[in-house]
């Protein structure tokens, strides 16, 4: 069975997008077109289309692409709802142009079973807007002691199978779980910490931490597992994914594994990509995350990885907070941050403006790259295929609050930051789910 990715239920939209300049860098489109939706699905292409009775977007100006896919989202749903739901996490989401989501299961209770999934997938077709999957523990709890049902949780739909938040300490264990793929077909996403390293740490260890007094979670205690991962997966000729990688050494073990024919995929989130360790002398909470900002080196060569593909996705690790969690002292605050309504917006604004990439590459790495690293179907403008759509004004300058999150949670790292690039309409399976 095929991974589950459900949204509420609702009638698909008829609509022409007219005049938008259509950029499908996958496809290889990119030229001034009208697009034509019929019941949520493309069916033309071309400079002029009729529109009949259909919704009308004047988007002259404006940027049609395949819209977002985000490997990486917490939606705290089942038990802290007051954090985040399934409706505000996808409204979110779609506000961000966003067509579909993959939710990690560090939930209360971990989604370690299939009755568990059953019940966030049923919930789904309720309170989505956006298509959302969700992936089940590796482990039990996510204790790292005992395997998940693995078959089991894969024919009732799971996308995937990670412990993040967690590592898998265990070699063993962690071998055993990749060999489960030739069983499930699912990718094993992994967390790569070693914790007897970044334990006691609240930033990256380094000269800043160092002044500031906090304790040190140094780059070999990503890079360490990182490598060990590729290893085992190597050994067992299995794919792995590795989320929010964060140090260069990491890219660098990636991209030595990828030259070597390892099918090893990983993902950067946009903090990493746009902000370093120097950040953090403002001591503001939500600049602490795991794994934490880096150096500029390290960011450096996330940039690098992203543009040449070694790193084919951006995740935006989307990890709600309560307001009292986090106004406390940094060392008291919980790692995390929000994302999903700010990602395109910020690496616009932060790499593609000033010539670090380009936006076809960014378009991609946010669509097709994390598609097909969960190999889902990547959204593409084409006649035929579903309408999975992000309008974008490049233009636009936006001034990021908290009353303009959709999101039930505010932990942004970008609160008060003007960026340039506003999603203008998200179609995410061929039903508008987002109009600004």
């Amino acid at each position: 069975m095929a991974a589950i990715l459900t949204m509420r239920e609702g009638r698909a939209d008829d609509l022409v997008v007219r005049g938008a300049r259509v950029l499908d860098p996958v496809s290889g489109v990119d030229a001034k077109l009208d697009v034509r939706v019929d019941q949520g699905v493309i069916t033309q292409l071309a400079e002029r289309v009729d529109a009949n009775e259909h919704r009308l977007f004047e988007a002259d100006r404006l940027v049609l692409a395949p819209a977002f896919v985000d490997p990486h989202v917490h939606l705290r749903t089942p038990g802290r709802e007051d954090e985040e739901s399934l409706a505000t996490g996808t409204a979110a989401a779609a506000a961000g142009g966003y067509c579909a989501l993959l939710a990690m299961p560090n939930t209360e209770p971990v989604v370690d079973s299939a009755a568990v999934l059953g019940a966030l997938v049923e919930r789904a077709t309720r309170e989505a807007n956006v298509p959302v999957g969700f992936l089940a523990a590796i482990s039990k709890g996510q204790e790292g002691r005992e395997l998940t049902e693995m078959a089991e949780l894969a024919d009732a739909g799971a996308a995937g199978f990670t412990d993040d938040g967690r590592p898998v300490v265990a070699a063993g264990l962690m071998r055993r779980a990749l060999q489960y793929h030739a069983i499930t077909g699912r990718r094993m996403a992994v967390h790569c910490e070693e914790p007897t390293l970044s334990r006691g740490g609240h930033m990256h260890e380094g000269a800043v931490s160092a002044e500031l007094g906090f304790g040190g979670y140094p780059s070999v205690a990503e890079s360490l597992m990182v490598e060990r991962d590729l290893a085992l997966a190597g050994y067992e000729s299995q794919p792995i994914h590795l989320m929010h990688l964060s140090a260069r050494e990491s890219v660098e073990a990636l991209a030595r594994a990828q030259a070597a024919g390892a099918a090893a995929t990983g993902e950067a989130t946009p903090h990493h990509l746009c902000l370093t360790d120097e950040s953090v002398r403002t001591l503001d909470p939500n600049l602490k995350m795991n794994p934490p900002l880096r150096a500029g080196e390290d960011r450096s060569a996330l940039v690098e990885a992203l543009r040449t593909g070694t790193i084919c996705a951006v995740a935006t690790d989307h990890a709600p907070h309560a307001r009292h969690e986090k106004e406390v002292p940094f060392e008291e605050a919980p790692f995390g941050v929000t994302g999903l309504e700010t990602a395109f917006a910020a690496l616009h604004t932060q790499l593609v403006e000033i010539g670090l990439i380009d936006l076809p590459t960014l378009l991609e790495r946010m669509s097709a790259g994390p598609a097909r690293a969960y190999e889902l179907d990547r959204p593409r403008i084409a006649v035929g295929a579903p309408a999975n759509l992000v309008l974008l004004d490049l233009q636009a300058t936006w001034r990021v609050t908290e009353e303009g999150f959709r999101s039930k949670s505010s932990n942004s790292w970008l609160l008060g930051e003007s960026l340039k690039g506003r999603v203008r309409m998200t179609v995410a399976a061929g039903r508008v789910v987002h109009e600004a």
